[in-house]
């Protein structure tokens, strides 16, 4: 290698530039001298040294800009690229023609289409405030060119009525009508209703930092769940420690990407084979899948475990009529413990060592609950924003909570509950479509404890498309609503103290799944543009910009290597503020998409990679599965990647209308010189334009 000079030094460097050619490939690296002292030295001097530099310099000086204007050219050009890729993305979009109100064939949606009544109703509503702040925008640009100024909030007039009356004297007549009406009647109910939503906004601001001072204390402490000692000692002792029957549950439903790593990984848990006993419980409607997966099973059954396929014929209630009707089995009876992970989910062979003992001698626990791992966080750019969320919701929310409260809600996969527990609640329900939530609210109820192991994982995959992260959030959104209608009555009956009612019905359901939405949606999505064109209602610049700056800051530290990503997580939850107001709305008021479900759609990207590596690692006896079924799943997965491209990305018309309306209300903040209330304006419009054109997360054809 060669020295590096001080360009700097006081000493000259004299010498001759070394290049080195290589033969192949066809480049060359070229090493040139230092400059020295004096080729910085510019100015007249009688010296001929001063003079030969003074050329030296200006000659290096031109090397330098050209340098820099070919890196310009170059970023200009990657700008360029970029900006050409885009457009024709959007042109496949429009050319496409297809939107979120189309009928979505090629999901696995086994529920009733959407209430297209209540979906319509609500987009003329963003459509009606659309086309309201056009019309304004272009009334308030004539305004401001015939002299009426605006200093947010209050209004400045620049002159006084003295021309005679005329077309100047009409306008000016009927925006001073425009202004009184405004000052009057919009500004008060408008600053009204603005107030409530800041109130609440604190509140929720409140309560996270409350569960971020929990979370450091947990850490500060060094709190976490231990067993007992007894029960490690007797998993280490063999065969006749502390074993007790678990049964293992898979509900699936037509999923083709990923059966066979979830069937292997739970073949794999490391429990004698006489205590274990794996249900797939298949709600396939597809016939090709059902044989795969009735296949997979029988080749494990043939490799030794104690593996069983259940498929049923009359398949009501999705998930939930799924694990009652596994539930119902005979045998059930011999098991103590039941473990659930969904199809996309891979337990480490240590998982039931690691979760089980926590039951023994704690009668009153009746769920330990893993938190989840993810294969594709850095897939794309959705998927790292999902991460984000989903980290403070397991390492801040539900380990606070399951260390100082004992309860939170049952994630529907990766954990494990008493048998007792399950029966001592009323069992798997098909009344929301959050079964999971609905079995852990009725089992807290009955007074049953929760434990949250934030040290064991397990992984699963993260939707990578936005279609399917919509979906999947309006399900979540939605399914506590129609809870929450459900179980009040019976939580203000309950026999739990007052401390545990108040926690469940204003923190958990409330706060946590109703305002939240609510204020989101409201406060940046309709009152703040709205305040554009009333300026004489006022929302702070603390409002709009320091508090959801504070508060993305604090739901962003379980994830600190997410940090580059915080201005975009800022921007896209308020974006899908949209989706999930909508999904709280129906289900609060038993609307017909709350009953809507559709089974998020897996990539399968883990499976291939997962089981290529175990098999190049593990030797050909081992039960991870054989190559020709890794090939026959190899195929599968090129299948449907081609069948994916055939897909187009759709277009979502309330998030495109929300975009136009943010945008025109940046557009009319310019004419207030607001200028921190621009900015969120415009880069909120801006992301809202790029997730209602579909330019988030996985790209299809």
């Amino acid at each position: 290698m060669a020295p590096s000079y001080d360009w700097w030094a006081k000493g000259s460097h004299k010498g001759t530039p070394v290049v080195v050619k290589m033969e192949n490939p066809n480049w060359s690296m070229i090493e040139l001298e230092g400059p020295s002292e004096d080729d910085f030295l510019i100015g007249n001097t009688p010296t001929g040294p001063r003079e030969k530099a003074r050329g030296k310099n200006a000659k290096q000086l031109t090397w330098v800009l050209l340098l820099k204007a070919h890196r310009a050219a170059g970023c200009l050009t990657s700008i360029a690229s970029t900006l050409v890729s885009l457009g024709s993305a959007i042109r496949r979009r429009v050319a496409s023609g297809r939107t979120d109100t189309d009928n979505d064939n090629e999901t696995n949606n086994t529920s009733s289409v959407e209430n297209k009544t209540v979906k319509t109703r609500f987009y003329n509503c963003i459509k009606v405030f659309l086309w309201l702040s056009l019309l304004l925008l272009g009334f308030e640009i004539a305004a401001y060119f015939k002299g009426w100024h605006f200093g947010a909030p209050k209004l400045q007039l620049q002159y006084i009525f003295t021309a005679p009356f005329g077309v100047r004297d009409l306008f000016d007549w009927l925006y001073s009508r425009w202004v009184l009406i405004r000052v009057e009647y919009l500004a008060p109910p408008l600053q009204f209703l603005a107030n409530v939503c800041i109130i609440l906004f604190l509140i929720q601001s409140m309560d996270r930092l409350f569960l971020c001072l929990g979370c450091f204390w947990i850490r500060f402490k060094k709190i976490k769940p231990i067993p007992k000692q007894d029960a490690v000692a007797d998993l280490e002792s063999g065969e006749d420690g502390f074993f007790p029957m678990v049964l293992v549950q898979i509900p699936m439903c037509n999923e083709k990407e990923v059966y066979q790593q979830s069937i292997a990984a739970v073949c794999n848990l490391d429990w004698p084979k006489s205590k274990i006993l794996i249900q797939v419980l298949d709600d396939s409607d597809d016939p090709t899948t059902q044989l795969l997966i009735k296949e997979e099973v029988h080749k494990w059954q043939q490799e030794g475990a104690h593996i069983v396929y259940r498929h049923r014929v009359i398949r009501d209630g999705y998930k939930a009529g799924n694990l009652k009707s596994a539930m119902s089995c005979s045998y059930v009876k011999d098991y103590e413990f039941v473990a659930i992970f969904d199809a996309d989910f891979q337990p480490t062979p240590n998982f039931l060592k690691q979760t089980v003992p926590h039951f023994k001698d704690n009668e009153d626990v009746g769920l330990v609950q893993a938190r989840w791992s993810f294969v594709n966080k850095d897939e794309n750019l959705l998927t790292r924003l999902q991460y984000i969320n989903l980290s403070f919701h397991f390492e801040v929310e539900q380990q606070v909570n399951g260390v100082f409260i004992n309860f939170f809600g049952f994630n529907g996969t990766a954990g494990v509950w008493r048998i007792k527990a399950l029966e001592d609640s009323g069992g798997w329900l098909e009344r929301t479509t959050v079964e999971d939530m609905d079995i852990a609210v009725r089992a807290h109820l009955q007074g049953w404890k929760f434990v949250f192991l934030n040290d064991v994982e397990c992984q699963c995959e993260l939707p990578e498309s936005y279609e399917a992260y919509r979906k999947q959030q309006h399900r979540w959104h939605s399914g506590p609503m129609q809870l929450f209608r459900l179980c009040l009555p019976d939580i203000i009956r309950a026999k739990i103290s007052v401390w545990k009612k108040f926690n469940m019905i204003f923190l958990f359901f409330l706060l946590r799944k109703l305002i939240l939405p609510f204020y989101s949606f409201t406060l940046f999505c309709i009152i703040l543009p709205m305040t554009m064109f009333v300026p004489e209602a006022e929302l702070p610049a603390w409002v709009v910009c320091y508090i959801p700056a504070t508060m993305s800051f604090l739901n962003i530290l379980p994830a600190p290597k997410s940090f580059p990503f915080i201005v975009p997580y800022l921007l896209f939850e308020n974006t899908m503020s949209v989706t999930k107001f909508n999904a709280m709305i129906s289900g609060l008021f038993q609307l017909g998409s709350a009953y809507e479900w559709v089974v998020t759609k897996k990539s399968g990207r883990s499976s291939e990679g997962d089981l290529v590596s175990l098999v190049e690692k593990e030797p050909k006896h081992q039960r991870w599965g054989s190559e020709p079924n890794l090939d026959e799943m190899k195929a599968n997965i090129q299948q449907e990647q081609k069948a994916r491209k055939k897909k187009h990305n759709r277009i979502y018309t309330k998030e495109l209308a929300l975009a136009f309306l943010l945008l025109t209300a940046s557009a009319r903040s310019l004419l207030s010189a607001q200028g921190i209330h621009f900015y969120f304006l415009l880069f909120q419009g801006i992301s809202f334009l790029l997730v209602g054109l579909d330019l988030i997360g996985e790209q299809v054809l």
